[in-house]
């Protein structure tokens, strides 16, 4: 089991995520920001592996406009040795690594520009870790988009839309239960369509479900991935107090990490964090799961 967080370490005086204003776009603005962003995902990922946080969720930010047509520079190539780099680093320290598309993201979209953005956006994110030489395991993670008044109709949408993509991005992508629209039971429904894995997250299954226990969701959604996909990946949350319904917590809750673990019943997952405080909470939640003997003790840290 590996544990950790999304995209910014709020300890480093660092982003992986500068960006700049389109109407600034020049080559120099680019280099620049990617060399910085690169730079700091390093340090990111060393502060991760002294705290036993292997698993990470890259920001899509790491090239700026890496999929907008304004961007023409080969930054494949003039980036390919630091990719490599970082990915032997990854491969060496056996992190778990994800990137989750922006919300524009929508394979299901009825307008054909939209779709067309989409698949720019994964084929950029997708070309991220095919240079840093990740298998299968790192995954792209999207939701299932919008209903438009007829779900049967866009969920068939969106598994059309999954079968022309390119294979070494359909080999990425997995589908991520929401709150508001697509449940556990329409994931496994694309599922059943495209055969790309079902992400789990126990937060939104909270606030939109088809009355699936939380120990029976987590395990129709395990069922779907394959031996190459690695274990089920998940997000893990939980309602911030006082707050609108599906607004997430700012600390972790840990008796509420440690009731959520009682339902795995033996299940191997890698646990993301989304909680606002990123690796504040991360470092108390695993430190608690190697009390409980989900994971290893500590080696002292030379």
């Amino acid at each position: 089991m590996k544990i950790g967080y999304p995209c910014i370490n709020e300890t480093l005086p660092c982003s992986s995520a500068t960006t700049f204003r389109l109407a600034s776009y020049s080559e120099e603005r680019l280099i620049q920001a990617v060399t910085t962003n690169l730079a700091c995902l390093q340090q990111i990922l060393e502060f991760n592996v002294q705290h036993g946080l292997l698993f990470f969720r890259m920001s899509s930010d790491l090239v700026p406009f890496g999929s907008h047509p304004v961007n023409t520079f080969n930054w494949q190539e003039y980036f390919a040795p630091t990719f490599t780099a970082i990915g032997a680093y990854i491969k060496q320290n056996k992190f778990r690594i994800s990137m989750h598309p922006d919300q524009f993201v929508v394979l299901n979209s009825p307008t054909e520009t939209t779709v067309q953005n989409s698949f720019s956006e994964l084929a950029y994110q997708c070309t991220i870790m095919d240079l840093m030489g990740l298998d299968k395991s790192a995954k792209l993670q999207i939701h299932g988009g919008g209903v438009y008044g007829d779900k049967p109709a866009a969920i068939r949408r969106f598994a059309d839309a999954v079968q022309v993509l390119p294979a070494n991005i359909r080999a990425r992508l997995v589908i991520e239960n929401d709150d508001r629209s697509y449940s556990l039971r329409d994931c496994l429904e694309i599922h059943e369509l495209t055969g790309i894995p079902v992400l789990f997250d126990n937060f939104h299954h909270e606030c939109l479900n088809n009355g699936e226990p939380m120990g029976e969701a987590l395990q129709l959604a395990a069922q779907t991935w394959q031996p190459e996909d690695g274990i089920l990946m998940m997000d893990y949350s939980s309602q911030s107090p006082g707050d609108r319904k599906g607004k997430h917590i700012s600390h972790i809750q840990l008796d509420l990490f440690r009731e959520f673990l009682t339902h795995l019943n033996g299940l191997d997952v890698d646990i993301m964090l989304e909680i606002k405080d990123k690796e504040a909470s991360a470092i108390p939640a695993m430190a608690l799961l190697r009390e409980l003997g989900y994971v290893p003790a500590a080696e002292p840290v030379s």
